[in-house]
């Protein structure tokens, strides 16, 4: 899923598939979390990142962005406690914020 999100963000990118315009779809009662293209292919990298440092943690936000699962749910599934689940999601959160600010300054639009 995750490889399928970010080749889409990379494709939209492009001028030739209206990299430039920005989108917008209009659908009643639905309130969901949509990051931007340039924030999916900055966590794309920084998730990478994370991978090599810490493979456990890039797994739990895989779980927990990419499939929807609570730290509940996804603890099992890494076959960890829910507490540590808890603190290893807490690491991750707070690496790929810091993490994701770095590139985004790296890489101003």
């Amino acid at each position: 899923m995750r490889r399928i999100l970010v080749e889409l963000a990379r494709r939209k990118r492009r001028a030739r598939h209206g990299g430039e315009l920005q989108r917008v779809e209009l659908r009643e009662n639905t309130v969901t979390f949509s990051p931007d293209d340039e924030q999916l292919l900055f966590l794309d990298e920084a998730l990478t990142k994370l991978a090599a440092l810490r493979p456990q943690a890039a797994k739990l936000v895989q779980l927990r962005f990419f499939s929807g699962l609570a730290v509940e749910e996804a603890a099992p599934v890494l076959g960890i406690s829910t507490r540590t689940a808890r603190r290893l999601w807490v690491f991750a959160r707070a690496w790929l914020r810091r993490e994701m600010q770095a590139l985004a300054d790296r890489n101003p639009s």
